[in-house]
């Protein structure tokens, strides 16, 4: 890490690690060619409102924001899941107190949003968006229904596997990070661009859950364990906000 000074403040500044994160552009990603930068990227000096503020905490958060089961009159259609784990540095302390946000398909694999055109039911009970903070030891906890997969017309023939998108922010929206969680074992892994896009095998496997029978509640839903490191040699894979 390197520091760069702007107008007094003393901001962190990462080397970029080219042989995790996905290039900005993959061909085999089609939807990349328009999306990627053609010139060179200007790094954009952060003052002190773009380091401190707006702070993102508690008061964002509402008290059903993490299950997303029960956001509605009823219960959503689907496999009720658990998905929990520790939000980490680079030197595996803790990130307590850090918003995270969850979007995902329904069990259908279908997006509660006027872009999916998806021949797939809506559930009127699962808008499939969620909140948590992490606590003093940087855990969080949502429940939620396990996604389905999807066509996306990228390739012929072409589905998305199973995933949830997380979003974590620091203390300001330009620090925020955007990444996929897959689930362990699924056979559509071999032909999504996106999940190869990550060249190194080593970080695509640290974009999938594992099943953990531990913290699965009997009779009620099963659990994933999906811890998310924020930089080091055990970083999660992150990605450009537009990604599917």
């Amino acid at each position: 890490m390197t520091a760069q000074h702007s107008s007094g403040l003393l901001v962190p500044k990462y080397r970029p690690d080219g042989d995790s994160h996905p290039p900005l552009d993959t061909p085999e990603y089609g939807s990349s060619a328009l999306r990627h930068p053609k010139r060179p990227l200007q790094l954009l000096p952060q003052y002190l409102t773009e380091v401190t503020g707006p702070l993102l905490g508690h008061d964002r958060v509402g008290e059903t924001d993490h299950d997303l089961t029960v956001q509605h009159e009823g219960e959503p259609l689907g496999e009720r899941i658990i998905v929990s784990g520790r939000v980490l540095d680079s030197d595996g302390k803790p990130v307590p107190e850090t918003l995270l946000e969850l979007w995902q398909a329904n069990a259908a694999g279908r997006y509660r949003h006027a872009g999916d055109r998806h021949p797939a039911p809506l559930d009127p009970n699962f808008t499939g968006v969620g909140r948590a903070m992490t606590d003093a030891d940087g855990c969080y906890r949502f429940v939620t229904i396990k996604p389905g997969a999807y066509p996306w017309r990228n390739h012929d023939n072409a589905w998305r596997p199973a995933h949830l998108h997380f979003s974590l922010f620091g203390q300001a929206f330009t620090q925020r990070l955007i990444t996929q969680m897959y689930f362990p074992g699924d056979p559509l892994f071999y032909q999504d661009p996106i999940f190869n896009s990550v060249r190194d095998p080593a970080a695509r496997e640290r974009m999938i859950s594992t099943f953990d029978l531990d913290t699965t509640v009997p009779e009620w839903a099963l659990s994933y364990k999906f811890d998310i490191v924020l930089r080091g040699s055990e970083a999660t894979v992150f990605e450009e906000e537009d990604d599917d």
